[in-house]
């Protein structure tokens, strides 16, 4: 059972020597799309361009060598976007550079929380987030990303400060759009959709946002943004005002050609405020939470079937972001696009984020003026299609799918967050699920604790009886325990005498089971045919068909 092991990549320089190759080339592909993506989400949180860049070089050449996972990139996300512009906003009250400084303070205390949660071993922390919560989560992150992004495309400025506010002032500058630089963002938005629907592999092999910036920077140059100027615009209908609009450089990318004086440092003045540790906690609830999720998602990934380490995962991520915070740095998390494009570049160990950082580190210091020539509507395209693809409407059918309740609680969810905050918004999701399930007949004891027994009933065969309910909130006792069982056997789920099964732990069931069976083991699922699900997808909720209420009376293990 042990073969496949000796044919997995080596790790270390041991995998170095071995892989240097492969790992170098993905690298360098890597790092062709992480530049304009790290520079886009850095202003769109807020921070000056040069943190995403910091970040991302921390996150290769630091978290690498430290990091549980083998396939995974480093770096800032756009699902942190929200998050960090919020502190910045609500700690520096008007002043962009206070609340930068401050919001480095919150990263570094909320980095110093992930280092004790991964010494914790609380890398199943995911575990404990209903499935349709999350994806409201990320899909209302989406929203507010295109919200605040559109206005950048279209070289307007909004006014309002409140994300509805800002929804609704679209339309506003939609008429009032610079079109100069609106071309400049519809071509990079246009790009990133014709490059999805592209089924050319060699064209594939080109990264979609290398093109988007190559080409707005075409354009920039065929505008002349590097100069301010004025222009008018006369309508056909000569009864409509002239308009003038003015373009220039503050349309560009702007960073010091002096690499140190990129380099702040946190300002510890609000510590005492609860501003400050509302900005702490949501920075690490959601930092952790979308980087062990990602992580999750990239190892189904891998080829070779390797698990990450996620409670050394997590702390590697935290000891990356105390460095990165400390000389002005965003956070980062383990990145699930730039690690989808590492796994499909052909990479086979952590020394492929290793060398993106490394390109990255070498770009910034000997090429700082190229950068300058990018225009913000190219970022800005990058990040419009990336909300997007959070909360396409793909996704709300999907949700649909797996039953009318999780699109509940997914709707729910996205509400939540835009009329309050992440945070609140997330807790009220998990809320709703709670009570669809205490509605459904869930018992109130087990809402935290579930009935099972694990027992090997003959050598090689340990079967797993279900009692009671087995939902998001009671399954991480089990979660922990099956993870430990041997490889190579036979594990059998018997469902028969649960009373209610939700989607998250349906689908941990089904993922765990083909998992093992790719491991050489046999695994089963019994009982099913005693429940009635919720919709016609596999993985859907379900509840037992007899109304016999025996199960929920177990007493929880």
């Amino acid at each position: 059972m042990n073969a496949p092991s000796r044919s997995l990549p080596k790790t270390g320089f041991p995998g170095l020597v071995e892989n240097w190759r492969s790992d170098l080339i993905s690298g360098f592909l890597v790092f062709l799309i992480a530049l304009p993506l790290c520079l886009g989400i850095a202003m769109a949180s807020g921070f000056p361009p040069m943190a995403g860049i910091i970040t991302a070089v921390i996150g290769g050449v630091v978290v690498s060598r430290l990091s549980g996972s083998y396939v995974t990139i480093n770096g800032p996300a756009a699902g942190l976007i929200v998050v960090i512009l919020s502190a910045v906003q609500s700690l520096g009250q008007g002043d962009a550079m206070a609340g930068y400084r401050y919001t480095l303070a919150a990263i570094l205390f909320a980095s110093g929380l992930q280092i004790l949660m991964g010494l914790m071993k609380a890398g199943k922390l995911n575990a404990y987030f209903p499935a349709s919560v999350v994806h409201g989560m990320l899909a209302a992150i989406g929203i507010i990303i295109m919200a605040k992004q559109i206005h950048t495309m279209l070289g307007v400025k909004p006014e309002a400060k409140e994300i509805l506010e800002t929804i609704a002032e679209v339309p506003h500058s939609f008429v009032e759009m610079n079109p100069e630089i609106a071309c400049i963002g519809f071509t990079g938005l246009a790009i990133l959709i014709a490059w999805s629907l592209v089924k050319n592999r060699y064209l594939k092999m080109i990264p979609a946002p290398l093109v988007v910036v190559a080409v707005g920077m075409a354009l920039e140059r065929y505008f002349d943004l590097d100069h301010e100027h004025v222009y008018g615009f006369l309508t056909d209908a000569q009864f409509l005002p002239h308009h003038e609009y003015t373009i220039g450089p503050k349309f560009l990318v702007t960073i010091p050609e002096n690499i140190t004086e990129g380099f702040y440092f946190p300002d510890f003045g609000k510590v005492a405020t609860p501003e400050f540790w509302a900005a702490v906690l949501s920075i690490c609830l959601v930092g952790s939470l979308e980087s062990l999720l990602s992580a999750t998602a990239v190892d189904k990934l891998d080829p070779h079937k390797r698990y990450s380490n996620l409670n050394r995962d997590l702390t590697a991520v935290g000891v990356g972001n105390l460095l990165a915070s400390a000389i002005g740095g965003l956070p980062m998390i383990a990145e699930i696009v730039r690690s989808s494009a590492n796994v499909n570049n052909g990479a086979k160990t952590g020394w492929a984020n290793f060398f993106h950082g490394l390109f990255l580190a070498l770009f910034v210091v000997c090429f700082p003026r190229l950068i300058h020539e990018i225009p913000l509507a190219s970022l800005a395209s990058l990040l419009v299609y990336t909300g997007f693809r959070l909360a396409s409407p793909k996704e709300f059918a999907k949700t649909l799918d797996l039953g009318k309740e999780q699109l509940a609680i997914f709707c729910v969810t996205i509400v939540g967050v835009l009329a309050t905050d992440l945070l609140v918004g997330v807790f009220i999701g998990i809320f709703v699920k709670l009570l669809v399930h205490i509605l459904r007949g869930v018992d109130f004891r087990q809402l935290l604790k579930m009935s099972y027994h694990v027992e090997q009933t003959h050598p090689g065969i340990y079967h797993i009886r279900v009692e009671g309910s087995a939902i998001f909130s009671n399954f991480i006792g089990l979660k922990s325990e099956v993870a430990e069982l041997p490889e190579g056997r036979t594990v059998v789920f018997d469902l028969s005498e649960a009373y209610l099964v939700d989607h998250t732990v349906m689908e941990f069931i089904d993922h765990y089971r083909h998992d093992y069976i790719g491991r050489g083991g046999r695994c089963e699922i019994h009982g099913l045919e005693n429940h009635e699900p919720y919709s016609d997808h596999p993985l859907a909720a379900r509840k037992r068909k007899t109304d016999d209420h025996e199960g929920e009376l177990s007493t929880p293990r």
